[in-house]
């Protein structure tokens, strides 16, 4: 199933998509859907107000999350194109819910800064609390996968050693647009190989595929796991491929007006026009 969280005159809503119609499942959000233990039974017998799929309002997919955990330096392509080795572990680091934007709003670009980078990533949703897991308990506790946009600002993030202050900007981060559960995907499992990529203005600056992950989404939950109880709605943005505009020569970066497309294929794909902050 595809799930969602749409903005409607009357607030949010979680719908679940049905061919070309987008049903309420009388949730307010995503996070409030999964929160439910029947979570999946709730959004199948969905039988709210619908709407048509085309021209929905994305709302972030899940607004609010407890934790957003992100990864860094997690594709082999993209942690040789940094010039550093492969981790033994993996490199941790949040962000807040303020960062979140919907799959088709615009990203402001910081007036702080002119070294704002994009970072293609799939995203890994939680659907049931979860701690200590082994592999299999760690898969059981996906409720899908979706797509994240890591846009970074390159200077702050790399003042110290610690990234958070270059990722954590306010509405800079499209997550979205749908919910798209295991079952969906190719090999209906919890591990994912599919394509990943970002266009810039029409180029496509990042093409891999997510068979390049040095620690896929269940290694991840069971890691993450072992440190934290894992709670519905948490979300795992498990890295990004090589092709990020701080790692050319020159670097590159995003400017006003310029049009973001981030796609993993068979999950989804964000539309974003970068709008420098007023």
């Amino acid at each position: 199933m595809r799930l969602a969280t749409i903005r409607t005159a009357a607030g949010n809503r979680a719908v679940l998509a049905d061919g070309d119609r987008a049903v309420e499942t009388g949730d307010a959000d995503v996070r409030a859907l999964l929160e439910r233990s029947d979570w999946a039974a709730q959004a199948a017998a969905a039988a709210g107000p619908s709407h048509p799929v085309d021209g929905l309002d994305f709302a972030p997919l899940v607004p609010s999350p407890e934790k957003i955990v992100c990864v860094g330096l997690n594709y082999r392509d993209h942690v040789l194109e940094m010039g550093n080795e492969l981790p033994e572990y993996p490199t941790l680091f949040a962000k807040y819910a303020p960062a979140l934007i919907g799959a088709h709003d615009d990203i402001v670009l910081p007036r702080a800064s002119d070294k704002v980078d994009w970072e293609a990533e799939l995203t890994v949703v939680i659907g049931r609390p979860v701690r200590h897991a082994d592999r299999e308990q760690a898969a059981a506790a996906i409720a899908g996968y979706t797509v994240l946009n890591d846009v970074s600002v390159r200077d702050y993030q790399n003042r110290t050693k610690q990234f958070l202050q270059g990722k954590t900007f306010e509405h800079t981060t499209p997550l979205g647009p749908w919910l798209v559960t295991p079952d969906e995907l190719p090999g209906g499992g919890p591990e994912v190989h599919t394509a990943i990529s970002t266009v810039l203005d029409g180029e496509t600056v990042q093409d891999s595929t997510t068979a390049e992950l040095v620690f896929g989404p269940v290694d991840l939950v069971v890691y993450l796991s072992a440190i934290l109880t894992l709670n519905p709605g948490d979300v795992i943005a498990t890295g990004t491929p090589g092709g990020v505009g701080h790692a050319r020569k020159p670097p590159r970066y995003l400017t006003d007006g310029a049009e973001l497309v981030t796609s993993v294929a068979g999950v989804g794909e964000l539309r974003n026009r970068c709008r420098l902050e007023s």
